[in-house]
């Protein structure tokens, strides 16, 4: 343990401990842009400089370890008046209008001018050269607005090792952006929104589709259905000042159907349909395995993530045969909603618009792969992230604390908990071992409260092995196979999975979600997601999931009916049509 002093008070804390840390301990919050949880501290933006008895300099306290005897002072005459300096020259070479930012009241930058008093910025110059970035369905990216505090390259090669943004230039011409200050569209970006979840500014945003959806809402012609993502239940109260973790699920319908959308329904249908089909795929490659001897892609990868299968398609083509077929619960619903719920409403397909509210940017993307309009037609019109959705909710004037709470819709809004917790990593995962291990053996799953504690939690990449004993006839050919399971969350993780696949390591089933701590982590979240939110979020859901009398996905009875009245069974040639598909290999550059 290290002793200090911080503004004259002492404190001991272990060695390692920045000074920015320290303070934190004793309640002192030190401003910071460049700075957030995962990363390695740089000391970019020099706004958290504190005062040092005997340095000679100002000193980064993201970067600054303790040392025994120190004295820090945080909020001296000189610490003021230089991070007033840091912000002011910011200011001077933003090139950005804050009133109709979409970062307006939700910007860093902004919060620190406030709270530093800024009233004017005396401070002339040259203002950075605006390129706007539009080529990608995701993201949009604004130079003129970006503050080079690298927290997005940070992001985007530390934490999800893709590489799409790097530094470039010096000084005054330094810019963010891809190699050659090319757009995005240019490289391999999965459009994950990670760099948007951590930009302290609005030099990254996602591209809105809030316009497109009032558009919709206002055709008399048209049937707006919308389907709300798992993890928006446990996040979309922090827009409206509730802590993280508030589950807001019957606000948000009562919400959703305030802003006009005629039919509210849960992607958490689609979730347990997706068990169905996934849980089947697997059993049939283990039995093609086992009892035909024929040569199977295993593990087999889940494929719920569209930033994951992006990834996977730029940088380890040689595995995509070994993803799941199945497509992610946001298309299995839309490709529904305009087969099977258009023929129970006697619509054409064309009169009926489909809006997810997800937690993703890179949704934003997956609606418009050419391999997503199974029903004829784009299966899923628009995608709204948490985040939009709180605006839309914001401009209808709707007093969300007030409402009552109110169910979904049937016949696509009933879901089991095992739906629940696709939102979290791992989620899937034991969502899937729940109905494939009762499916094989008739029992249900053998540990505490259907949980499996293994690959719970925020460990980047987890393990867990099952033996099946006493199965039934049908699947005798698994009696005493011990099922072995992968987790991976943050893309960087998922590289650690594919050595250790390299390395001879065997799975048979490996879960990979893009963002930390899965989708209630995602990119479409509101900001500023750390461990702590994200740890608040996955216990919410993991509530909402203990919460319900239907917790597996096979016992889903809308789910029973939907086979019987229109797909037939798992697996079937019409399931196939509307709910699988298969990727292929983009090229890195």
């Amino acid at each position: 343990m290290i002793s200090l002093t911080i503004n004259n008070l002492k404190i001991e804390v272990p060695e390692g401990t920045t000074l920015l840390e320290a303070a934190k301990k004793i309640g002192v919050n030190i401003p910071t842009l460049c700075n957030f949880e995962g990363r390695e501290a740089i000391g970019a933006c020099r706004v958290c400089v504190v005062e040092v008895e005997g340095a000679r300099t100002l000193v980064a306290s993201c970067a600054t370890p303790v040392s025994e005897g120190m004295k820090v002072y945080t909020n001296s005459k000189r610490v003021r008046d230089a991070r007033k300096t840091v912000v002011e020259l910011l200011l001077s070479e933003h090139n950005g209008e804050c009133k109709t930012c979409d970062r307006n009241n939700d910007c860093e930058l902004q919060s620190l001018a406030y709270q530093m008093g800024i009233e004017e910025i005396g401070l002339i110059g040259e203002t950075a050269r605006q390129h706007i970035d539009k080529t990608t369905p995701a993201l949009i990216r604004d130079n003129g607005k970006c503050i080079k505090c690298r927290r997005c390259v940070a992001a985007c090669n530390e934490i999800q090792s893709v590489g799409a943004l790097f530094p470039q230039g010096r000084g005054f011409d330094s810019v963010i952006g891809p190699a050659f200050m090319l757009d995005l569209d240019t490289v391999a970006c999965v459009q994950c929104g990670q760099c948007v979840a951590v930009c302290p500014v609005g030099a990254i945003t996602e591209r809105s589709h809030i316009d497109d959806v009032w558009k919709a809402l206002d055709d008399p012609n048209k049937l707006v259905v919308v389907q709300t993502a798992p993890a928006i239940r446990a996040a979309l109260g922090e827009c409206f000042g509730y802590e993280p973790g508030t589950l807001v699920t019957g606000k948000m319908v009562t919400a959703l159907r305030q802003l006009g959308f005629d039919k509210v329904f849960d992607t958490n249908f689609a979730a347990d349909l997706t068990i169905i089909e996934e849980g089947t795929e697997l059993l049939v490659r283990l039995k093609e395995k086992i009892v035909e001897g024929k040569k199977v892609a295993l593990p087999q990868f889940t494929s719920c993530s569209p930033g994951w299968i992006n990834f996977t398609e730029y940088f380890y083509p040689e595995y995509l045969d070994n993803l799941s077929s199945c497509k992610s619960p946001q298309q299995m619903f839309g490709a529904l909603a305009k087969s099977y719920y258009a023929e129970m409403m006697c619509k054409d397909i064309d009169e009926i618009v489909v809006v997810s509210i997800m937690p993703c940017t890179a949704k934003k993307y997956e609606c418009q792969r050419d391999e997503m309009n199974s029903s004829g037609i784009q299966d899923v019109d628009y995608v709204l992230t948490t985040r939009e959705l709180g605006k839309m909710i914001k401009q209808a004037g709707i007093d969300f604390k007030s409402l009552p709470d109110s169910k979904m819709d049937s016949p696509l809004g009933l879901s089991s908990g095992a739906a629940d917790i696709f939102a979290n990593t791992g989620g899937v995962m034991e969502a899937a071992i729940r109905t494939v291990y009762e499916i094989v053996t008739g029992r249900e799953l053998p540990t505490e409260n259907l949980h499996i504690d293994a690959i719970m939690g925020l460990d980047g990449v987890k393990r867990a092995s099952l033996k099946i004993e006493g199965t039934l006839p049908e699947w005798s050919f698994l009696e005493g196979v011990e099922l072995k399971a992968g987790v991976a969350h943050g893309l960087g993780n998922s590289r650690k999975i594919f050595q250790a696949i390299e390395n001879g390591e065997e799975f048979h089933f490996i879960e990979v979600m893009t963002c930390p701590g899965g989708c209630i982590g995602g990119g479409g979240q509101p900001r500023h997601t750390d461990d702590s939110v994200r740890l608040k979020r996955i216990a919410a859901i993991y509530a909402e999931d203990e919460g319900k009398q239907l917790r597996k996905s096979h016992e889903n009875p809308d789910i029973q009916r939907l086979y019987e009245r229109f797909l037939g069974k798992p697996l079937s040639e019409t399931s196939h049509h509307l709910l699988h598909t298969h990727y292929h290999q983009k090229p890195v550059c």
